[in-house]
């Protein structure tokens, strides 16, 4: 019993892709979920423009636009978290 090898794994198959550069993934990953993307780039937006309004002296605005930012990384965290259910989800069939 202890001398014999223990038997083979039958892992699950993995997708498997060419060797594809940072270009092909992105458009690849992006047609999977756009909200992803769309979400990373209203977050950097709206930061870029609360800095802007932060070193011009507007601080109500500022404050606004950080809450704002704040909202759009939630959006975009449930996107993310959404885009996975779907992939596990359609994996799975």
């Amino acid at each position: 019993m202890a001398g014999e090898p223990p038997p083979p794994l039958d892992p699950y198959p993995l997708p498997t892709f060419s060797e594809e550069g940072f270009t092909e993934k992105f458009l690849r990953k992006t047609r999977e979920n756009p909200l992803v993307p769309l979400g990373c780039l209203c977050t950097v937006s709206i930061l870029a423009y609360g800095i802007i309004c932060f070193k011009k002296g507007n601080t109500r605005r500022s404050q606004l636009m950080m809450r704002a930012r704040v909202i759009a990384q939630g959006f975009t965290f449930a996107a993310l978290l959404g885009g996975m259910v779907a992939t596990a989800v359609k994996s799975r069939q």
